[in-house]
């Protein structure tokens, strides 16, 4: 299983690929790697060693997917927080040591998979001469949305700053890795196509938190969507859809049909938080979408003013300790995306 993961379509012809897929060029290796996954720093194992590098990639439902190996022993540290990814590295060949914190380290193998939020914390791997990774890229604030819909909250850093060893050759996580694979390269007509690959990423993560969670002794259902009263579900509809005009907790409350008191007290029981607070959440994550989407010429006072925020230096503060990046850091690379498409 996965021996020909991304280098093979569902028709059993070579995955096309926008880039080389092998180069013995340091320079090539790490802009393709600080591209794939996020910035970092390479340190090879062997002085004045090229590398014999191994890259396939493809996206799908706004998960990176790729086939890596340096072809040469590596050590790489420094992972850049600021992008706001998660790595989820995959042994298919040979052995990665990994760092698990407390000064302690943990080594997978074929078939066995490790998982760090490189935006929550610090993280290094040593790779062995002969290894072969399927990796995934993930995006923070994707997995935080998705753990938010399906169970019902959002995790915090007792879950995204453990680094977790799960899986094996037969567990579900490879069988997934398997159907991912052989699914990426499937034609069909580009609206069906965009929705598999939606529905492709979102299975990812779900699988994934699973995981994650079991090795990090988290419940996921502490707070699950299913067994929250319905008035908490409706006052959650109700904030999202109208997060930027600020409504107060007796309007939502109102909009539930329950009294303040009753829908804080569900809150804190079934969702481990405060209504306000699950606002706020809204309010920066519809911001951050905003800023992401956003065209030449926008500003982050002017999406910002959209979102209700008067006093921007509160704004930006909270901003930077919710995703590890000011606003404008944001908006400048959303508009770094528009010109390299444009070019």
């Amino acid at each position: 299983m996965l021996e020909d993961a991304l280098l093979l379509d569902a028709d059993g012809s070579p995955l096309a690929q926008k880039h080389r897929p092998h180069s013995s060029d340091w320079d090539e290796v790490n802009a393709f790697c600080a591209q794939v996954y996020m910035p970092y720093r390479t340190r090879p194992l062997v002085r004045s060693r090229a590398p014999d590098a191994t890259m396939y990639s493809v996206e799908t439902g706004g998960i990176v997917a790729t086939r890596f190996s340096y072809g040469v022993p590596v050590h790489l540290s420094d992972f850049d927080p600021t992008v706001g990814r998660v790595l989820v590295l995959t042994t298919l060949r040979g052995g990665i040591e990994h760092a698990a914190g407390r000064g302690e380290s943990l080594f997978t193998r074929a078939g066995e998979s490790f998982v760090a939020d490189c935006s929550r914390t610090d993280y290094w791997l040593k790779a062995s001469e002969d290894h072969l990774q399927l990796n995934l890229t993930i995006a923070h604030d994707m997995l935080a949305q998705t753990a938010q819909h399906w169970f019902g909250f959002l995790p915090n850093d007792a879950l995204w700053t453990m680094k977790v060893r799960f899986g094996d050759r037969d567990s579900s996580w490879i069988a997934l890795m398997d159907y991912v694979a052989r699914t990426v390269g499937r034609t069909a007509c580009a609206p069906t196509r965009a929705r598999i690959h939606a529905r492709i990423g979102e299975t990812v993560c779900i699988e994934l938190l699973h995981h994650w969670a079991e090795g990090a002794g988290i419940a996921l259902d502490r707070g699950s969507a299913c067994a929250a009263p319905f008035y908490v579900r409706r006052a959650e509809e109700f904030m999202r859809e109208n997060a930027a005009a600020l409504p107060t907790m007796v309007d939502v409350a109102s909009a539930a049909g329950v009294s303040v008191r009753a829908l804080s007290g569900a809150f804190r029981r079934y969702r481990d938080t405060t209504p306000s607070a699950f606002l706020r959440e809204q309010r920066l994550l519809g911001t951050r979408a905003d800023l992401l989407a956003a065209g030449p010429g926008m500003t982050v006072g002017a999406i910002a003013s959209l979102w209700g925020y008067v006093n921007f230096s509160e704004f930006a503060r909270s901003y930077l300790w919710r995703f590890n990046e000011l606003p404008s850091a944001t908006l400048a690379r959303a508009h770094h995306s528009l010109k390299t498409a444009a070019s």
